[in-house]
């Protein structure tokens, strides 16, 4: 899946496009991918009702809190498939995949904020829905800042940011 995705213009010289920044994103991607497709498995659980209730926050059933979750549908899919296609882009090279990319570790990060300023202003502090969502909110940053200091150079063709061309 991990293709050249230095950031750095000089970082692949001379080693056949495959910097020592090569890998740096690889792991970003890889949680991006189960993420995004998490993001799905998630909404299809709870949309067919099989949260186990032990594994349910607090208020599960209160059509308020039902409300809330699902009014992260509109933030999480467009994070999965920004992320998806951005990863598909990227393993083809296209010039488009670094900008998608981006977004969605974006969405992916403002999910999970807007997750965790909710349960500290409720005052609910359960590790089952503190977890991910602080996973959510924190393993994004460093690909935002990485993508977003790079514009995008270097991560489709590991040295110029051309899209190989």
């Amino acid at each position: 899946m991990s293709r050249n995705i230095s950031a750095d213009r000089s970082a692949g010289a001379g080693t056949g496009g495959r910097g020592r920044a090569d890998g740096s994103l690889a792991v970003t991607k890889a949680l991006m991918l189960v993420t995004d497709v998490g993001f799905l498995v998630y909404f299809s659980i709870t949309g067919l009702g099989l949260v186990p209730p032990e594994w349910a926050f607090a208020d599960y059933a209160d059509p308020l809190m039902v409300s809330w979750n699902w009014s992260f549908l509109w933030i999480d899919l467009p994070a999965g498939a920004t992320g998806l296609a951005g990863l598909l882009l990227l393993r083809r090279r296209a010039s488009s995949g670094p900008q998608l990319m981006l977004v969605s570790p974006v969405l992916t990060s403002a999910s999970g904020l807007m997750a965790v300023a909710f349960w500290t202003l409720r005052g609910d502090f359960s590790l089952v829905w503190w977890i991910p969502n602080l996973y959510l909110l924190l393993f994004p940053l460093p690909a935002i800042v990485r993508l977003a200091g790079a514009g995008g150079r270097g991560l489709v063709d590991g040295r110029t940011g051309n899209g190989g061309q």
